[in-house]
């Protein structure tokens, strides 16, 4: 067999660029994919949990109730007063304090209040140690 031999002139190079047109390739298609798909898909609703009605209510409560506007006020024995989100922490404990063990405060809200707005209050009750926190739901639709 003859060698073949190298010319001088005719070197391979070397490659130093990368070639973009398959990466361009997979990214349309990858695009055209996307833009199929997108119409098909439809938000989802969350399912919320149903509320069971509990074998009896408590006879003493405290109550959080969470106005439209985002104000609280804090229902304890029939006395009604605005309160803030710093100060409910420390009154709902102090009221709870006096009760029998084991009374609850129960947060109401308005249907069209933001969640964000009875976490919150839920928060501020948490971290003051309030013990046995509620929600209270309107049964029916």
């Amino acid at each position: 067999m003859p060698v073949m031999a190298s010319r001088s002139g005719s070197r391979r190079r070397s490659m130093n660029e990368i070639n973009m047109v398959p990466f361009i390739d997979v990214m349309l298609v990858l695009l055209i994919i996307f833009m199929v798909t997108a119409p098909m898909l439809t938000p989802s609703s969350i399912n919320v949990p149903s509320v069971g009605k509990g074998s009896k209510a408590p006879k003493t409560f405290g109550q959080v109730v969470v106005q439209k506007d985002g104000s609280l006020q804090l229902k304890t024995d029939g006395n009604e007063r605005p309160v803030s989100l710093g100060a409910l922490g420390k009154a709902a404990r102090d009221w709870q304090a006096t009760q029998p063990e084991g009374t609850p405060v129960l947060i109401t809200a308005d249907r069209n209040v933001s969640y964000d707005s009875v976490v919150k209050a839920m928060d501020a009750l948490q971290r003051a140690g309030v013990q046995r926190v509620g929600l209270s739901v309107k049964q029916g639709s």
